[in-house]
């Protein structure tokens, strides 16, 4: 890998990171709303309590101003302060980010295990039965929503069967094995709604790759040097044809973010997600931005790892 081009990518990210700050920041500033709206109806909080604590947190001030009092203040590990729950946003985040990294992670894992084989195998068989299958499936996956999926999978294990709990629970009496089976069984359905979703598409994008590079002219000199026709496949098919299905995963990454707000809120998964909807509902517009900020902060990390990925499947984009 060169150490230039990953530096290249790494300063393409910072600036990306901050213009979005910068969007973010100014359309909750003139979003209508205000976090003290409660204190202004409630008769026994005194006018003068209200502004002292708008003039505290700088309500009232320029919206540069308060941007860039935000933004030295994130540097410097102050997320700032919930007006909904007392606490400081970067504990609220640090609170529920790790469940939602576990299922986004482990569904975009899912999605990749049943996509490659599925996309090569459908690729490399075009048109018979089983890629007619493969199609179906995906055309099927894909078109139908996450929540139209989540409330399907909630009647069909949970109410009809009762294999698995349909609401997730952080508070979880158990030890040893036991306590990770739980919670294992709970995400189950938030990982496989989030995770087929995603690899239906992928299905039909690997396909789509594989086919586009299988019949291009150094694999059939390859096969006319007596390769066998499974490592032609997989050294020199996959290899070329995973580029742009990386780039496909990069791009989908808001998707996926998207889809787990939706998710986390049918499953009740205390993750970051949730604690979006709940803030935006309450206007407490500390933790909107400071949640935001990290889902785009994720989707920017997500693209610098593609990049990194293009420069491993292919040294050539490392030199240009």
């Amino acid at each position: 890998m060169n150490r230039q081009y990953l530096m290249r990518r790494v300063l393409i990210a910072l600036p990306s990171l901050l213009g979005i700050s910068i969007v973010l920041f100014t359309v909750l500033a003139m979003a209508p709303g205000d976090p003290f709206e409660e204190l202004a109806t409630n008769p026994n909080i005194p006018p003068e309590v209200r502004l002292a604590l708008r003039a505290k947190f700088g309500l009232d001030d320029p919206i540069w101003s308060r941007y860039l009092h935000w933004l030295f203040a994130m540097l410097h590990g102050d997320w700032g302060f919930s007006f909904v729950s007392r606490v400081n946003v970067d504990t609220l985040i640090l609170q529920r980010l790790p469940t939602t990294l576990i299922v986004i992670g482990s569904s975009q894992l899912l999605a990749i295990l049943v996509a490659l084989p599925i996309g090569v195998l459908a690729a490399t068989r075009p048109y018979s039965l089983f890629d007619q299958i493969a199609n179906t499936f995906a055309f099927v996956g894909f078109s139908l929503p996450p929540f139209f999926t989540g409330l399907l999978l909630i009647l069909v294990f949970s109410v009809q069967l009762d294999w698995l709990p349909f609401v997730y629970r952080a508070d979880i009496n158990a030890t040893g094995w036991q306590f990770y089976w739980e919670h294992i069984k709970q995400s189950i359905m938030p990982v496989m709604v989030l995770g087929l979703f995603q690899g239906a598409s992928l299905v039909r994008y690997v396909r789509s790759s594989v086919l586009d590079v299988i019949r291009l002219d150094y694999v059939t000199t390859a096969r006319s040097k007596g390769i066998g026709e499974r490592k032609v496949i997989t050294k020199h098919v996959v290899r070329n044809a995973m580029i742009p299905v990386v780039t496909l995963v990069a791009l989908q990454m808001p998707i996926v973010f998207g889809g787990a707000i939706v998710t986390e809120q049918i499953f009740r998964v205390p993750g970051i997600g949730s604690l979006l909807i709940s803030a935006m509902l309450a206007n407490d517009t500390p933790v909107v931005m400071a949640v935001t900020f990290v889902f785009a902060a994720l989707v920017v990390l997500c693209n610098l790892i593609a990049d990194i990925l293009y420069g491993w499947l292919d040294p050539r984009i490392a030199f240009r």
